[in-house]
């Protein structure tokens, strides 16, 4: 019986060979279907190669916008040829703008007798969460072109994914009659179950962020709090961990580190690997993500495996993940008073190993790979059968 063909179609970033988080999760969905992925490289090299899965790998340029291009200019050519060539019959397209993508590719095999099923997933809020990220020009405009993209690709979609309960309702309000699925993405629980802490909970100080440096994730809000609770202990530490994915902003927050006069107290890491980061994990006594907007952050449930609670808004899918005072606590976006009194409670609780057990008991029940696996076989299945049912909707 001939094995399915399936192509995912995202902006995803990939190293030859594959991080160690990557290749376990293609190692995983690899027996499920032969696999073909479309993505970026890690340079201004493109790339093809096979590790589990056959990466087409388009260059990854500094700017946002070249790399926008890049996938508008590019990836239809390569998915066409890819499903032409290898018969790949299903697209699952990580956000509704690549869907357009896969959209363009699906209208335009039909032509010639090949039907393609195209999965439409939502990680966040693809509507606003750009512009929350850095400066866009001509905003008027990319909203429009933004709009029609994904409106485009909802219309052609045959199956659904989102992340979390509010990129559910966001994506079902916009294609309300169309199959969806709902899992979150893919978590290395092997990595950070396994690392050990290095430090018990008790006895550490250190407040970790793990995260690119944009706007959208509000990290200059953290540095205001934590400026506010860092009298609660002398050993406190703040540690960024991400890159600057945004120059200026993070230009900015230097700045106001060298303001408040937290040189000695607070740490930019740069990007690190995913063992690095599960170091860290293990090393802190919580972990903030004070966004202004998500999806379903996997650095929280990462976080939570390695037994460290968690502080984060009241925004997109954080609450579905935090209980509050069981596992973690939730503050309104934007309020450094509020995060600031969060902090103080964490530095100050003498029980903060009990919230670190119960945070990570919350995380090992709430993501395995085996679901998350059985999640993408259920999806297949249903696209595969709209494909090929004779009565499907063509648009």
């Amino acid at each position: 019986m001939e094995r399915t063909r399936v192509c995912w179609l995202g902006g995803t970033r990939y190293a030859q060979p594959l991080s160690g988080d990557q290749a376990r999760k293609w190692t995983a969905l690899a027996p499920l279907a032969d696999l073909w992925v479309i993505g970026f490289a890690t340079g201004l090299r493109p790339r093809r190669f096979t590790q589990s899965a056959h990466f087409y790998l388009l260059p990854e340029f500094p700017l946002a916008l070249l790399r926008h291009l890049t996938m508008f200019a590019f990836a239809p050519m390569v998915l066409l040829w890819i499903v032409w060539r290898h018969r790949v019959r299903v697209v699952i397209a990580q956000s509704p703008y690549e869907g357009a993508i896969g959209a363009f590719v699906k209208q335009l095999v039909r032509f010639f007798g090949l039907r393609l099923a195209l999965v439409v997933e939502n990680h966040g809020d693809f509507v606003v969460s750009l512009f929350q990220q850095r400066r866009v020009v001509s905003t008027s405009l990319y909203k429009r072109l933004m709009a029609a993209s994904a409106a485009y690709a909802l219309r052609h979609a045959d199956v659904l994914r989102a992340v979390s309960n509010t990129a559910r309702e966001q994506i079902e309000t916009l294609a309300p009659e169309t199959t969806l699925f709902q899992f979150m993405a893919w978590v290395d629980s092997q990595t950070f179950q396994e690392t050990p802490r290095t430090c018990p909970l008790s006895q550490t100080q250190d407040v970790v962020y793990a995260g690119v440096l944009i706007p959208r994730k509000a990290v200059d809000v953290l540095i205001d709090a934590f400026a506010c609770a860092a009298h609660v202990s002398e050993q406190a530490r703040l540690y960024l961990v991400g890159k600057p994915d945004n120059v200026e902003y993070a230009q900015q927050l230097r700045a106001q580190v060298e303001r408040l006069g937290l040189r000695d107290r607070v740490v930019f890491a740069g990007e690190v690997s995913r063992d690095e980061l599960a170091r860290y994990m293990g090393r802190a006594r919580v972990l903030v993500l004070p966004s202004y907007s998500e999806g379903l952050a996997r650095v929280l449930v990462e976080a939570m495996m390695c037994g460290t609670p968690v502080i984060g808004t009241r925004v997109s899918g954080t609450p579905e993940v935090i209980r509050e005072g069981e596992n973690g606590y939730l503050v309104p976006a934007g309020d450094a008073q509020a995060l600031c009194a969060a902090l103080e409670a964490v530095l100050r609780d003498p029980n903060i190993e009990a919230m670190g057990a119960r945070a990570r008991a919350f995380a090992q029940e709430f993501f395995s790979e085996a679901s998350y696996v059985e999640g993408h076989r259920q999806m297949i299945a249903v696209a595969l059968a709209a494909r090929a049912a004779p009565g499907q909707r063509q648009p």
